[in-house]
């Protein structure tokens, strides 16, 4: 298996842990569903869904909401980035604008649908208590709304990255020739900018078409795949229909992913040319300057109302109707099931969280600085944690560890999944809460690693450390910012999905976001804002643990004195 360069025992040894463990916890589900959906009892349900023109509909709407939310998203992530990076403005604004934007990446990605039905719904303070209109937040519109203030964050920081690396000397040569600012605009800059934007509108393709909270919450009679998956688990408790449903939205996932990728790489050759030869010129002109601004200022404007909103709604007794000051939603939520989920969501969460942070930076250092056949898979195999949506892992999980696994009479794997699962079926949680943070981690970790020169590492090596101990002493505090970075994502990501989780959960094991969309269904907001608002405190008080004990910096850095 190992060619060129020897792996250390060590090392080899926690190859062997990653690639058992990707193939328990993501293909061996991955395979079950497969395994049912090509069996001769699933062909019924392959001529139902794919002919029968009611599941033809709801296919295109899926299709059609993954394009209306890449589209909005990734045009306000634009947006917002090109305010951040091109256009002039106070440093106090951009900061503001730039805080603002991260806000939704620490909260459920339905908190906003809950928003926008007080708000904006039939009964709604803003669209009927003050226009006297009777709103209609739900169908494709309020979807697209929300997914695209949900989503939009990643495609934001992605292109925030792309305009700070591009060269400046491109956009001053088109000016040399003649080029006015807004030709040079659009045949110099957007074209180097092009693999990242469509990397990002398929990123945010994904993501809506895989998202089940907000067509649950705020859907309506627009019906989604993910929403008929979810129907034929918890309403018509078939699994085999959950199977086909689960491999037809395997396809559009993992075929645009791949796209996705092939995009994302190309975005990080053509926008890393080395060091700048100039200054990024900003944009002063008012009539560029300003509009710009004025939308930005609106999108930040509307963000910041709607959790506002939560906060209000989770210290008055019926927003819009009795806004009178309580603090029963926090009473009822820091006693009985609520203290539970919110104990249980926080310890599960931490605990994949250390081992999603370790494990991806483990598997980034194998797949960057060793030899090894079987490399690329490893690295393609990690990254199906985020490429398939959550809530096919959910079935998947269900079809693989609903039962003990066994070898003849030897029992492999205890039962994991739903009644009497060991543990009460914690550790399946904490599996899927790892394999869709680790992707995160692995890429961090990867772009660090690809900017050390090994010759630091090797330096270690020929002082007679093993490659462990080089891993661990030189190697991780040199990209403590990427695993900093992992740690993050994966500790936000566990504590706010519920895609993944909703269909893992038992009587003995709370998850605060499936009871706030539990409260949310039964019109109980002020307890769903309460939720909220404790589990957005919860992430931020762990990232700032997280940044004061691990740091912003590598060690690397040395102050250099100048005479």
């Amino acid at each position: 298996m190992l060619k060129r360069r020897a792996i250390d025992p060590t090392l080899a040894a926690g190859l062997v842990l990653a690639v058992v463990f990707i193939a328990v916890a993501i293909v061996y589900p991955l395979v079950k569903i497969l395994g049912v959906a090509a069996s001769g009892e699933a062909i019924p349900y392959f001529d139902r869904f794919l002919f029968r023109p009611t599941f033809q509909t709801i296919i295109a709407r899926t299709i059609v909401l993954g394009v209306t939310v890449g589209v909005a998203g990734t045009l306000i992530g634009f947006i917002w980035a090109f305010v951040q990076v091109r256009v002039a403005a106070p440093a106090w604004l951009k900061r503001a604008l730039h805080i603002i934007a991260l806000i939704p990446s620490v909260s459920p990605p339905f908190a906003v649908a809950i928003s926008m039905i007080v708000l904006f719904g039939r009964r709604g303070m803003i669209s009927y208590g003050i226009f006297g209109i009777t709103g209609d937040v739900y169908g494709l519109n309020g979807m697209t709304i929300v997914m695209a203030m949900s989503f939009f964050p990643v495609v934001y920081l992605t292109l925030v990255g792309l305009m700070r690396g591009l060269d400046p000397a491109m956009e001053e040569a088109s000016a040399n020739l003649g080029g006015s600012k807004l030709r040079t605009f659009i045949r110099v800059t957007l074209p180097m900018l092009a693999p990242g934007i469509a990397s990002s509108f398929l990123l945010l393709f994904v993501e809506a078409i895989a998202d089940l909270g907000n067509p649950l919450t705020i859907g309506g009679d627009y019906v989604v795949l993910s929403a008929r998956l979810f129907i034929a688990i918890n309403g018509e408790y078939d699994l085999m229909a959950a199977a086909v449903l689960a491999v037809i939205l395997i396809v559009p996932s993992l075929g645009v992913y791949l796209v996705q990728k092939y995009f994302a790489d190309r975005a990080s050759v053509i926008s890393i040319t080395g060091k700048p030869t100039g200054s990024i010129t900003l944009v002063t002109d008012p009539r560029v300057r300003i509009p710009l601004l004025v939308i930005n200022g609106i999108l930040a404007g509307f963000i910041a109302l709607v959790y506002l909103t939560m906060l209000a709604g989770a210290f008055t007794r019926l927003l819009g109707i009795d806004n009178s000051f309580t603090l029963n939603n926090f009473s009822y939520v820091l006693s009985g099931l609520g203290s539970e989920a919110m104990l249980d969501t926080t310890r599960l969460s931490a605990i994949s969280t250390v081992v999603a942070g370790f494990l991806g930076m483990l598997i980034a250092f194998l797949v960057v600085r060793m030899k090894f056949t079987g490399k690329g898979m490893l690295d393609f195999g990690t990254m199906m944690g985020i490429a398939v949506p959550g809530t096919i892992f959910g079935i998947g999980y269900l079809l693989a560890f609903n039962d003990p696994v066994k070898v003849g009479e030897f029992v492999l794997l205890p039962k994991l999944t739903g009644g009497r699962a060991i543990l009460a079926g914690e550790i399946a949680i904490i599996m899927v809460f790892i394999i869709r943070s680790t992707p995160a981690g692995l890429r961090a970790g990867v772009a660090a690693l690809q900017q050390i020169d090994p010759a630091i590492e090797e330096a270690s090596v020929s002082l007679g450390a093993n490659r462990a101990t080089t891993f661990g002493r030189i190697t991780l505090p040199l990209i403590r910012p990427a695993f900093l970075s992992g740690l993050i994502y994966a500790f936000a990501r566990s504590m706010t999905t519920i895609s993944a989780v909703i269909f893992l959960t038992t009587p003995e094991t709370k998850i605060m976001t499936q009871q706030i969309y539990a409260e949310t269904d039964g019109g109980k907001f002020g307890n769903a804002f309460a939720y909220i608002v404790l589990l957005i405190g919860i992430v931020l008080l762990v990232i700032g643990m997280l940044q004061a004990l691990i740091g912003l910096a590598t060690g690397a850095e040395r102050r250099v004195k100048t005479e």
